[in-house]
């Protein structure tokens, strides 16, 4: 059964809007644990536009399942996380002009950089996953450099507008979770998923864990952090 990481980045961000010192996404990690999260994601920006380190060094004495960093593959970031140790580290590509992250990391290009980091990480007893797009090459050196994890950018399927265009992307992703499967990485999968583009994933066994955020922080705003991946929980264990 798959599990679900939620990322509280967009309590952050509501936060950070006004300068105050709330909504504060430590509280929403918790409600998220009470409602059922195997996990809690968040995303050190370089430019710290939402979550800040504090809130990363606070969320490392307080979650109760597993903490999981999202950042850049850079010497400042790589440093902070032997520091604080989370039980994860997703290295991500990062726009400073981007609204959100906008695909997945080159990890062919950027082939030495990010190995380096990986090893660094994992010395420092740390798993990696590194956030790329379904797309084989790019998996393949994702098992080359020993990352013990991906996690599949579906931002594609759930942009698509056509029937067509959403078959044609979901079909990427199944090929990519197959593949890094055999391959005997771990397979978790996010990026722009919601209440009902979930559903398309059952049956995809291979899928080890869902990473959403924004979709849930939206439906809590209206219903509560707890109900919302209570909610979301529900549509994942039925996959």
């Amino acid at each position: 059964m798959a599990k679900l990481a939620v990322n509280v980045d967009h309590i952050a961000t509501l936060r950070q809007a006004r300068g105050a010192s709330y909504p504060e996404p430590v509280t929403a990690a918790m409600a998220a644990e009470t409602g059922g999260a195997d996990g809690v994601v968040v995303h050190l920006r370089e430019d710290r536009r939402h979550i800040q380190e504090r809130d990363v060094r606070i969320l490392r004495q307080v979650v109760q399942t597993k903490l999981i960093l999202e950042m850049a593959s850079t010497p400042e970031m790589i440093g902070i996380a032997l520091d604080i140790k989370p039980n994860i580290v997703t290295l991500v590509p990062e726009k400073r002009m981007e609204l959100t992250t906008e695909g997945g990391l080159d990890i062919i290009t950027h082939f030495n950089n990010i190995k380096d980091s990986v090893k660094h990480l994992q010395n420092g007893g740390i798993k990696v996953s590194i956030f790329i797009d379904p797309d084989l090459d790019q998996i393949k050196h994702a098992h080359k450099m020993n990352a013990d994890m991906i996690e599949i950018h579906t931002g594609a399927f759930c942009d698509a507008v056509t029937e067509s265009e959403q078959e044609k992307e979901f079909a990427r992703v199944v090929d990519a979770a197959k593949i890094a499967s055999k391959l005997k990485l771990g397979v978790n999968a996010g990026h722009g998923l919601g209440y009902n583009s979930i559903k398309r994933f059952k049956g995809l066994n291979e899928i080890d864990e869902f990473s959403i955020g924004h979709s849930i922080v939206a439906r809590a705003t209206i219903v509560g952090m707890e109900k919302a991946v209570r909610d979301m929980l529900e549509l994942v264990k039925a996959l």
